[in-house]
């Protein structure tokens, strides 16, 4: 980091001043009015300014409390440790945590040389970050939860990103251009964000697997649909790519989640659809196990009858027309 935004960030605020003379709880009205600690973004958002910054606020716990805003932090130096859902997640230089409406967290008093940038941004900031996205991926999806309900699902996203010296660069940039207030920087701020996003997107191995509470869900549950839609071809290293993670980490959470392999889902769901087929169709049973993915067609007969006790024509035979079928 700049050694002169350095100097600017480790000084000493009035706020903190407060807390370094005993005073042990925060100073709420400098966050909200409200009676329960919800931080408003009317304290710190300049008129039709869409995101702004502001150092986290040394010496002193904060309770638990919840934005109507979105939050992002970004560590410079030292760590900081926010409680989420009861568990201690600590950031250190170069984290970058994202937290969304719903989040309700803590975070433990940081010392000196403890300094953490809060990125304050309305829903607005992200149309131009999340035109960059494009495709379905994670941040896509956590960016959408803000935009698609007034009462989006509580997670976080948490990124470990100290040894990209992109991202840092990127950072950096929206930092100084923030503290120092340079007009007009709104747009050029989403587009920063943005790329700061695609960024993230080829280095999702630095996201913590549990870093949202519904990311494991997230990934199976479009490994699922992926299959069920193109169950002839469906490959892992498909969704490895669209999830931007290596194949073991994303074959692995698919099997701690579901209990199955890959290729055993992929297998059930095309024998699904074989029997489907059996049973409401007249095709031959060769040009099933094609339409089903399979080339190799005493595979598939040695595998059906494993499953099903009978061949794909006896099979045929007893359950053709009949609304109870085993799959």
């Amino acid at each position: 980091m700049n050694g002169k935004i350095m100097e600017e960030l480790r000084k000493i605020s009035e706020e903190e001043r407060i807390y370094l003379q005993g005073q042990e709880r925060v100073e709420k009205s400098i966050y909200t009015e409200k009676e329960q600690f919800e931080i408003d973004s009317e304290k710190f958002l300049k008129e039709n300014r869409f995101v702004t910054v502001r150092r986290h606020s040394r010496f002193v716990e904060f309770p638990e409390h919840k934005h109507n805003y979105v939050e992002m932090m970004y560590v410079c130096s030292g760590s900081i440790t926010h409680i989420i859902d009861g568990k201690e997640i600590v950031m250190n230089g170069g984290d970058f945590l994202l937290l969304n409406r719903e989040s309700r967290h803590g975070v433990k008093r940081a010392e000196k040389e403890d300094i953490g940038i809060n990125f304050i941004a309305l829903p607005e900031f992200f149309d131009i970050p999340m035109q960059m996205l494009k495709e379905k991926n994670i941040l896509a999806d956590f960016i959408g939860d803000i935009f698609r309900s007034r009462h989006p699902v509580a997670h976080y996203l948490l990124f470990r990103v100290g040894e990209n010296f992109e991202i840092q660069n990127l950072m950096e940039n929206m930092i100084h251009s923030l503290l120092y207030e340079e007009k007009d920087s709104d747009m050029l701020l989403q587009y920063t964000m943005g790329l700061v996003f695609l960024h993230l997107l080829r280095d999702m191995e630095a996201l913590r697997e549990n870093s949202s509470e519904n990311y494991k869900e997230i990934l199976v549950q479009s490994a699922l649909k992926y299959i069920d839609a193109f169950c002839q071809t469906a490959e892992l290293s498909q969704i490895a790519r669209d999830f931007h993670r290596s194949v073991s980490s994303v074959s692995k959470i698919i099997k701690n989640e579901t209990g199955y392999t890959f290729k055993e889902l992929l297998m059930r769901k095309r024998f699904q659809k074989a029997v489907m087929y059996i049973v409401e169709t007249d095709l031959p049973i060769e040009e099933i196990i094609c339409l089903v993915g399979y080339e190799n067609d005493s595979y598939f007969y040695r595998q059906f009858k494993e499953r099903y006790g009978v061949t794909p024509k006896k099979y045929r035979l007893e359950y053709k027309g009949k609304t109870t079928v085993r799959l």
